[in-house]
């Protein structure tokens, strides 16, 4: 490992802790908003679904783009579209603004999260790449963890508003972090050639401490088709479907967590307050989840450690209501955090490690955008069942179905290139 390498994760970690800030930013000022608007739960599902529905067509339809104009380029575009559109949310006065900022910031995220799992896991070695993916994305509840705690603060002095201008800020800020320190993907330069590739390929090389090419290698030919197409050929039709429907379950019951944890503290009887540290202490298990998944990802594989974090999440949820009202609650969400993150962020690793680099960021992009279906349905049923009056515990209870069988379907993932 070399600097450039330590570089390229910890600028990939930066934007993911962004990522995670834009994503949590609506959660934790819905409270405020539903107070201020007489907003009904059902209405604040649909926002939360409609960013989840930009992060699907970023990660769909936007991300694979990166396969032809760089991994770097697609960091920034979604940089842009993220910082601008979080920040001009906070000039919201309508249901319907909020939409259309949502979704667009969507775009951007969803394409963000795709292209820096694909860099990270073209610039860190093949036997600890599980872990350095992981840890990448784990930037992701540290971001929501340092947003609840900023929220905390600002919003019942500041308004809701306030917290859209500080996250807006804080990413268009690290734009120029990108432009100027992350290097973009040997890979690229070396299948798409373009202008002046071999001078960006020896420069990186040279940080590297590898030997410079003299010449290029042949332009090699469009043999994998940078679409759909390239995920369904016999090697690996079957393992994208499996992957497919264990990050669709798995994101559908994350998703409703992240959204509705702060929403459903309220309504059992907390402070606005507190209800947003009740989110923040799920991310920050969440966090220490990711890292630990990912160590034990690299010792037992990463079909055996994911398929028991998230069994063992799906069982704690069932026994959630028996916490209710005790000491231990705020522990108890910091382990549903730890295992359904934990073992939804290996799912990452797995797409990463299971497509080769010709269409790593289309079957990543893929495989996120597929989850985020699952991630659309999860806030907006939640919605529902909390309308119809449904306690935190039986919502909870059943979104323990989805999580079990996200578990057994990654135990059963046919991949070869999975352990």
């Amino acid at each position: 490992m070399t600097g450039l390498q330590y570089a390229t994760i910890l600028i990939c970690f930066v934007m993911n802790m962004l990522d995670g800030m834009d994503v949590m930013v609506i959660s934790y000022t819905a409270p405020a908003i539903a107070k201020a608007w007489g907003t009904s739960p059902e209405a604040l599902g649909i926002v939360f679904s409609s960013g989840l529905v930009g992060m699907t067509f970023g990660a769909i339809l936007l991300a694979p783009y990166a396969d032809k104009i760089g991994r770097k380029s697609m960091i920034l575009l979604s940089a842009v579209l993220m910082g601008s559109t979080i920040f001009l949310t906070s000039f919201a006065t309508s249901i319907s603004y909020l939409l259309l900022c949502r979704f667009i910031s969507g775009l951007g995220i969803g394409s963000m999260l795709a292209s820096t799992a694909s860099l990270t896991a073209e610039y860190t070695p093949n036997k600890t790449k599980d872990f350095w993916v992981s840890l990448v994305i784990s930037g992701y509840p540290v971001g929501a963890v340092l947003s609840g705690l900023v929220a905390a603060k600002i919003i019942p002095l500041h308004g809701w508003q306030s917290m859209f201008q500080v996250a807006g800020y804080a990413t268009l800020v690290a734009i120029p972090l990108i432009y100027f320190f992350l290097s973009e993907s040997l890979s690229f330069y070396l299948k798409a050639q373009p202008a002046f590739a071999l001078d960006k390929i020896n420069q990186i090389l040279k940080k590297m401490s590898i030997e410079s090419l003299t010449e290029l290698p042949n332009k090699p030919s469009e043999q994998h088709s940078k679409s759909l197409r390239s995920l369904m050929t016999p090697t690996y039709k079957i393992p994208t479907i499996q992957l497919w429907v264990a990050l669709f379950l798995a994101f559908a019951t994350l998703y409703f967590l992240t959204s509705w944890i702060p929403k459903l503290a309220t309504n059992a009887g907390l402070s606005i307050e507190l209800a947003i540290y009740s989110g923040t202490v799920f991310n920050v298990g969440a966090f220490i989840g990711i890292v630990t998944q990912g160590y034990f990802s690299s010792k037992f594989g990463l079909k055996k450690t994911i398929g028991t974090f998230l069994i063992l999440t799906a069982v704690l949820m069932a026994v959630f209501q028996f916490f209710i009202g005790s000491d231990v609650i705020l522990f108890i969400l910091g382990l549903l955090g730890f295992g359904i993150q934990g073992g939804f962020v290996g799912l990452y690793a797995v797409a990463a490690r299971m497509y080769p680099t010709e269409f790593r960021t289309t079957g990543v992009g893929w495989s996120i955008g597929i989850g985020r279906l699952g991630g659309i349905i999860g806030p907006a049923l939640g919605g529902i069942l909390i309308g119809m009056g449904l306690s935190m515990s039986a919502n909870f209870l059943i979104y323990a179905i989805p999580t079990v069988f996200a578990g057994i379907m990654t135990l059963y993932l046919s991949s070869k290139e999975i352990s």
